[in-house]
């Protein structure tokens, strides 16, 4: 009996220290995952209860203006509403009221005129956060918050409105639905007008509302600055009237013309049109994007390396016979007529090619590489507009004599028409080359329409690359273009017009050669040519094949645009 109670006191003995043992590890444990808990995961968890408990709701700031020279609106802002979802909240809410996704979706399906599939596709994208709409109208709000659902975010919006349609649209550009730019100069100058978001941060209970006693934090946005460009809205407006005529008159594939400022840079008008049909027309611009065989134009790029090299003045004469061999290949003039011996400044004002084919050939590979290095042809310019194309020049290394008679007279070489302004204004404000740019300064506009500079352009980038005489000299000689040359059509009396017409053949882009019958017509000019204030170009792609010279078809255009500047403007008087 005794050994019966001796084997049950060790027995008992027994279980207490296992369920002891037991009850120490689970302690351990505990202890453990307490430790783990605080110390290993303790700022996780605080940052994840902290994040449950406050919301914070970003604050877009308002985006800036863009104005032309004289301050007048080309992009503002209208006021609209969005509608975010905090989407555990909204669950939470839906919950508490018995209401389905489903029934909610339809409901905004309905006040939005959003599909519900396309609802049903945003609400269960990834994230608690998310946008479903902007740019919603008043009584669209007053709708949604009449569903009283909360996780439901409404907040004032801005929507980007371009005051005159398409104007200047390849310029100007677009912004995508998050207010963020895109093209032109909404994509150029975005951080600028975007400004610095700000927010608001508040304790929050499980319904998504605020915590009574609690303090919000706010950071205030900071709005976005606005943009003055160099553009004259009345010049703009009269160059997109000219080159709309244009189109049409020569039933061609697109006009573009470029109006600038030579001794500063700026661009005063640029110009887009486009037959019906091209996709891009809003956005694309041909301006700093297409590049071109410029044809005759770059004669008077030619002219100044002549001069500027000495390697050919106004006593030389050259045999301009129809056609010259050079390498095997025939070079003809333009109306393939024989027209004797010819002076330095005849060849240029009737737009000799044999006589440019001799001139190339006297300035030599050198000295033309140098100096088409120098104006930076086959280079980006560097303007402050997205999209700019570098032109087209061969390496040094592979030209050979007939290169460089065909680059004389413009053929064998590609340019874009800013790249080519660049160096064209570079002869009209007396040998320095500027970076062609469109923006003027950067500030804000007071409430008594007042504006307040912050910055202006100064990344001209100038550089002096031409004697000021030699400069002075060859401008007299294209005035004789106009007056009594091939550029005759562009000629008004007591205007002092200078200027170069240009007709190039297109190369075929699928293959060597060119297309038969399709062709590039411009007109380079300035006013007045002794001290320049204006210069312009006027592009016109794909003329009507049966009147397609630039005497016939971009010069008038030119000669309409001198005479609107000279009357109706005042930068010929400045």
């Amino acid at each position: 009996m005794k050994h019966k109670n001796q084997k049950k006191k060790f027995s008992l003995r027994n279980r207490l220290f296992i369920i002891l043992i037991i009850f120490t590890i689970v302690l351990i444990g505990f202890i453990g995952r307490l430790v783990y808990i605080m110390i290993v995961q303790g700022d996780y968890l605080r940052l994840k209860a902290e994040k449950q408990w406050t919301s914070k709701t970003l604050i877009q700031p308002t985006r800036g203006e863009i104005l032309d020279r004289n301050y007048n609106k080309l992009v503002t802002n209208e006021n609209d509403f969005r509608i975010d979802i905090d989407l555990k909240t909204m669950e939470k809410s839906l919950e508490t009221k018995k209401m389905s996704m489903s029934e909610l979706e339809s409901k905004i399906s309905t006040i939005l005129g959003m599909k519900t599939s396309d609802i049903d596709t945003i609400l269960k994208s990834d994230g608690n956060y998310k946008i479903l709409k902007r740019w919603i109208s008043s009584d669209q709000k007053d709708k949604i918050e009449a569903l009283n659902i909360n996780g439901i975010i409404i907040s004032p919006d801005t929507k980007r409105y371009y005051v005159n349609g398409d104007f200047l649209s390849q310029v100007l550009g677009y912004t995508n639905s998050e207010n963020k730019g895109v093209s032109g100069v909404e994509l150029s100058y975005d951080d600028v007008l975007s400004g610095t978001p700000g927010y608001s941060i508040s304790q929050v209970d499980s319904k998504g509302l605020d915590l009574p006693y609690t303090s919000v934090k706010y950071i205030k946005p900071v709005d976005g600055k606005d943009v003055v460009l160099t553009i004259d809205s009345n010049l703009q407006l009269f160059a997109e009237k000219e080159a709309a005529k244009a189109l049409k008159t020569n039933n061609a594939k697109s006009v573009t013309i470029t109006i600038m400022n030579p001794k500063t840079g700026e661009i005063l008008a640029m110009v887009n049109k486009f037959k019906t049909g091209f996709k891009s027309s809003n956005i694309y611009n041909a301006a700093i994007q297409s590049t071109f065989e410029p044809g005759s134009i770059f004669k008077a790029i030619t002219s100044e390396i002549a001069l500027e090299t000495k390697t050919s003045d106004e006593n030389q004469y050259f045999s301009c016979k129809p056609s010259i061999k050079i390498d095997g290949t025939q070079i003809w003039n333009w109306d393939k007529a024989d027209h004797g011996m010819m002076s330095f400044v005849d060849i240029l004002k009737d737009s000799n090619n044999v006589g440019f084919a001799q001139l190339g050939l006297k300035i030599g590979k050198k000295n033309m590489y140098q100096y088409i290095n120098k104006f930076k042809f086959g280079q980006k310019t560097g303007i402050d507009l997205p999209g700019e194309a570098s032109g087209i020049m061969r390496n040094e290394s592979y030209l050979k004599n007939i290169d460089i008679a065909n680059i004389a007279f413009g053929q064998g070489i590609g340019v874009t028409q800013v790249q080519y302004m660049a160096a064209f204004n570079a002869i009209a404000n007396g040998g320095t080359w500027i970076k062609p740019h469109v923006m003027k300064q950067t500030g804000t506009m007071s409430k008594n329409n007042v504006f307040i500079e912050d910055s202006k352009f100064k990344d001209l980038d100038s550089k002096k690359i031409m004697d000021t005489q030699v400069t002075e000299k060859l401008r007299g000689y294209l005035e004789k273009v106009v007056s009594e040359g091939v550029g005759s059509s562009a000629y008004i009396k007591g205007y002092d017009i200078a200027g170069k017409t240009g007709t190039a053949q297109k190369a075929d882009p699928n293959g060597s050669g060119y297309v038969p019958g399709k062709y590039v017509s411009s007109f380079a000019g300035m006013m007045p040519y002794k001290d320049p204030k204006i210069t312009l170009i006027v592009t016109i792609d794909e003329p009507d094949p049966s009147n397609y010279y630039a005497s016939q078809t971009s010069a008038p255009i030119a000669k309409d645009l001198f005479y609107y500047i000279y009357n109706y403007t005042d930068y010929i008087k400045n």
